[in-house]
């Protein structure tokens, strides 16, 4: 597979596939773009028009099929991803698949099953993009000590994008589409996992500040705060909404005994400081250490055997489904969770 054509089928032209999974396939050399499928015939072949891809299928189920497909790029809502995904991987295929990985730990536990009953093909979740920028120099900074011991993690993600209940009801909201994820819960808790021990035990709370929407009620909650137990005895906080006001944004901040990292994750800063330090400062983070989005490199890398994948894999993928889930379960039943999530 090194030296030969990676052919690419699209279940899905979300506008996340549009906006970087195309142009980052069409860059490499040696793949192509083969098939589309969306859910409609005239969506999909609007967009094999808009990128020069030579064939429509009419199901996803005819595109994992087919021969000349080696690879399936997933970008529909998360609902699907499960099916897809085992079904392309049982046809043979390599699959990346956009996140949410799925809609609950169920179908993120099927997933992993298949595509460890498949080793030899290679599988990816769109990883959370938060944070490239810095996340190997702060990985370093920990391992060298930086924080000394951890005592407390803050995750923030707050805006309002929810706020006008007179807006249409967003996918987001609609819990049989996407499963038990709230807001970003997803994406930045994977963001804090590749800094942090695991968590152990969950005690959340939510509501639902606009549950009426024009087009039908909100299913998943717009506010939720979250305290954590992480494995070795530090305590996490999360805030998640959707009806902030002027709401801070997306951060995360990682308290030590001996230091503190915080990250502006919209603004694309990092702020770190030690003990003695008179105020947090901006590091200058070294070239090599500054990371970028190279997903699409990543999986056609790890296809021909040049690298493995690191950001997302299945079994990362699986942890923060179990999280987000564990985090709504303890909301409904307003008691603590333990994790590993046991069903």
């Amino acid at each position: 597979m090194s030296t030969d054509t990676i052919r690419i089928g699209i279940v899905g032209a979300g506008a996340n596939t549009r906006l970087r999974h195309v142009p980052g396939f069409r860059a490499l050399e040696g793949v192509e773009l083969v098939g589309v499928v969306n859910r409609s015939r005239e969506s999909s072949e609007r967009a094999a028009a808009e990128f020069e891809i030579p064939r429509v299928f009419d199901s996803w189920q005819e595109l994992v099929a087919d021969d000349e497909v080696d690879a399936v790029m997933i970008g529909t809502w998360p609902n699907m991803h499960c099916e897809v995904t085992c079904a392309a991987l049982e046809a043979g295929k390599h699959v990346m698949t956009e996140a949410r990985m799925a809609r609950s730990a169920a179908e993120a536990r099927q997933m992993l099953a298949c595509s460890q009953a498949h080793p030899d093909l290679v599988t990816q979740i769109v990883p959370s993009p938060f944070a490239f920028f810095c996340t190997d120099y702060v990985r370093g900074l920990i391992e060298e000590g930086f924080l000394g011991e951890l005592r407390e993690l803050v995750v923030i993600g707050a805006d309002d994008g929810f706020q006008d209940t007179q807006a249409p009801l967003h996918w987001r909201q609609n819990r049989e589409i996407s499963g038990f994820n709230v807001l970003a819960m997803g994406i930045l808790h994977e963001a804090a996992l590749r800094w942090t021990p695991d968590p152990t035990r969950v005690f959340a709370q939510m509501t639902t500040f606009g549950p009426n929407r024009p087009d039908g009620p909100a299913t998943i909650p717009d506010s939720v705060q979250v305290m954590t137990e992480i494995e070795g005895g530090a305590r996490g906080l999360y805030h998640l909404s959707g009806i902030g006001l002027f709401g801070p944004g997306y951060h995360l901040h990682l308290y030590g005994s001996e230091g503190t990292i915080r990250v502006d994750l919209g603004g694309g800063t990092l702020m770190i400081g030690k003990v003695g330090d008179e105020s947090l400062h901006e590091p200058q983070i070294p070239e090599e250490e500054q990371g970028d989005w190279r997903v699409e490199d990543e999986f056609i890398g790890a296809i021909r055997g040049t690298e493995s994948i690191r950001l997302t894999d299945f079994t990362t993928g699986v942890k923060y489904m179990e999280f987000t889930e564990a985090v709504t379960r303890s909301a409904e039943s307003s008691q603590p969770l333990d994790l590993p999530l046991v069903d």
